[in-house]
């Protein structure tokens, strides 16, 4: 996975996601909207055969970075917690 930083302001951040498709950027998004800072979070995918996908995120005046920074580290959480389930399973 590749993260290229295509604009950067105070409360907006667009980049692009090379190498990851819609299941990383929905559950991505989807976390996003649950932080009361973001005003808005989405992506899109210009074309199938370029799969890249480019998300743009803004927030009330909290930093993007750490915003996103946060999303992905309670979706790691979520995710440990869905592998240890998973494991029972068997």
């Amino acid at each position: 996975m590749e993260i290229n930083i295509l604009e950067e302001k105070k409360n907006r951040l667009v980049f692009e996601v090379k190498g990851e498709g819609n299941t990383l950027c929905n559950a991505l998004q989807k976390e996003l909207w649950t932080d009361s800072h973001v005003k808005a979070a989405g992506y899109n995918i210009a074309h199938p055969l370029v799969n890249i996908p480019k998300f743009v995120l803004e927030t009330d005046g909290a930093d993007p970075k750490k915003t996103i920074s946060a999303a992905v580290k309670r979706l790691t959480k979520e995710s440990a917690k869905l592998k240890e389930q998973a494991k029972k399973i068997k």
